[in-house]
């Protein structure tokens, strides 16, 4: 999944590539739910469903699973448990800012294996609103380095007047959006010929805060862990 920044990948540098796939069917067919449920079973008007079936497909979901995903979030699927999106405030290691957003059919059991991996890295469950301050929600789409470069300056200028409020390169090109943009800015990368490699709408921190190498590497095992975690769909740290 994506959203964390340099914490993406965790888990390819854990050398839990086949863990992570593993659960991914599962992750992806609760986005696909949640999506359908709230915005109904057409991905042609449904643009959260459109992404979640794409993010899907590229991971080799078959194509049962996702029409069962849909289904399940529209009522169509008799006796399927609802799967409902919440958001979890958390402190982990060195008081740095947690969220947590998880899709679960059960959020006694959900908090509860959260409150666990929290505590075996020394963090700790948030009340509401003790992070959410410290985040906005943004458009963030990211793209090949290689394929935007070469008209970069045009591509940028491009962007920008679709409403892109930030373009930085770190090995890809990353664009950042305000919420009311961000499908202007996809559908002017598709205008110009660019597919984006991932795209949705993230929760970024206002301000990031520097962590030793000793508080890095408790992070990197709480990330891992809570990456792991079958109901947890994304996460977002103001950590460096």
């Amino acid at each position: 999944m994506s959203g964390h920044s340099k914490w993406h990948n965790i888990q390819q540098r854990k050398g839990k590539q086949d863990a992570l796939r593993s659960n991914l069917f599962t992750k992806y067919a609760k986005l696909i739910t949640v999506s359908a449920k709230t915005g109904g079973a057409d991905a042609a008007t449904n643009f959260s469903l459109r992404l979640a079936v794409e993010k899907a497909k590229a991971t080799g979901m078959p194509k049962d699973n996702i029409e069962k995903a849909i289904k399940r979030g529209t009522g169509e699927l008799a006796g399927a448990a609802q799967v409902e999106e919440i958001l979890y405030e958390a402190f982990g290691p060195g008081g740095v800012a947690i969220i947590i957003k998880a899709l679960t059919d059960n959020k006694n059991r959900t908090v509860s294996d959260l409150k666990y991996i929290l505590s075996q890295h020394g963090g700790s469950m948030g009340g509401a609103g003790s992070v959410m301050w410290m985040f906005s929600q943004m458009g963030i789409i990211t793209v090949s380095a290689s394929g935007f470069s070469a008209h970069k300056d045009e591509n940028e200028m491009a962007l920008i007047e679709a409403g892109a409020e930030d373009i930085t390169e770190d090995g890809e090109i990353e664009i950042k959006t305000k919420v009311e943009n961000f499908q202007k800015v996809l559908s002017k990368l598709k205008e110009l010929g660019i597919e984006p490699l991932e795209s949705g709408l993230q929760l970024v921190a206002k301000d990031r805060i520097k962590v030793d190498e000793g508080i890095r590497a408790k992070l990197e095992g709480l990330f891992g862990d809570i990456e792991e975690h079958d109901d947890v769909e994304n996460y977002w740290t103001n950590a460096e």
